[in-house]
């Protein structure tokens, strides 16, 4: 069943606010990569060089390949930020020797995630304090994201992460939001953020054009601890696969569309979750645009 809509996408009126500012966020869309053997093969083949990338960390492999494929893709032309998860990097010395790995191999950007890992490889608990420790290190990445939860976390109490969002955003450059299927939610989550003090531009998180079989072999392959997780956070994508036509990203980005533009809620830009289906998420970022003009 696939995910992308080719006649709808390829023919749906999109409203008129905000329309320059969609076609700023389609030219200028991430990538999300998960760091899977077949990775940097459908990076080469499929995506543009102008497209920059984000690479997934595993709990099961570790840092070890997120570091790695971030490396070689900068190599090949790319700029890739590693996700850095807090909870897998052992200490201090541990992020001084990652730091120094990456910034060799010309990697100018990373984004802190705290991790999923249920014990902490080592003295980092969460995102802050890797923040907190790169900032120590003179701040060697000219790009630093963070993540943001429009729809809150599931083990974490709201007014908690909202906090920590403060917090972190005075070490960051950007936000780069969790899935979120309903483009008000999202919206209403960024105006508030703003109100509450943090003007970072947001990158709003989407799914790109992929199918519910891959989705689950995705999950298949982060290992069995990982997996149960992404499964529980990821319930409300596999529930709206079920419905009646699936999910479309078409109708989200139509109703995101009106709010870019706009002062009130720091929406800059798309980061789509490719679950490396790079050749079919790539095309429907095209036809977006040439639709679009």
């Amino acid at each position: 069943m696939a995910v992308v809509d080719g006649p709808r996408a390829g023919g749906a009126r999109v409203a008129r606010p905000g329309r320059a500012e969609l076609v700023a966020a389609l030219r200028d869309a991430t990538y999300e990569v998960l760091p899977f053997r077949s990775a940097e093969e459908k990076v080469l083949a499929d995506v543009p060089t102008d497209v920059a990338l984000t690479v997934t960390t595993t709990e099961a492999k570790g840092l070890g390949p997120t570091v790695d494929l971030a490396v070689r893709l900068t190599g090949a032309g790319y700029r890739a930020a590693p996700h850095l998860a807090a909870r897998l990097v052992r200490d201090r010395a541990h992020l001084a020797d990652l730091v120094a790995q990456l910034t060799e191999a010309g990697v100018d950007r990373v984004f802190v995630i705290g991790g999923d890992a249920a014990e902490p490889a080592g003295t980092y608990v969460d995102a802050l304090g890797l923040l907190e420790s790169l900032d120590d290190l003179g701040r060697p990445f000219a790009t630093v994201g963070i993540g943001g939860y429009p729809e809150g976390h599931g083990s974490i109490a709201a007014e908690h992460i909202e906090r920590a969002l403060e917090a972190k955003a005075a070490h960051a450059t950007q936000v780069i939001t969790q899935l979120c299927f309903d483009a008000g939610t999202t919206v209403d989550w960024a105006r508030t953020v703003q109100q509450r003090g943090v003007t970072l531009p947001i990158r709003v998180g989407i799914p790109g054009a992929i199918s519910r079989q891959k989705l689950i072999r995705v999950s298949a392959g982060l290992g069995l601890g990982q997996s149960a997780r992404f499964l529980k956070k990821q319930q409300n994508m596999f529930w709206r696969f079920f419905l009646p036509g699936g999910y479309s990203p078409d109708r989200l980005i139509q109703r995101l569309t009106p709010a870019f533009g706009r002062t009130d809620n720091g929406l800059h830009g798309l980061h789509v979750f490719t679950f490396n289906e790079l050749d079919t998420t790539e095309a429907w970022r095209q036809r977006w645009l040439a639709r679009l003009g």
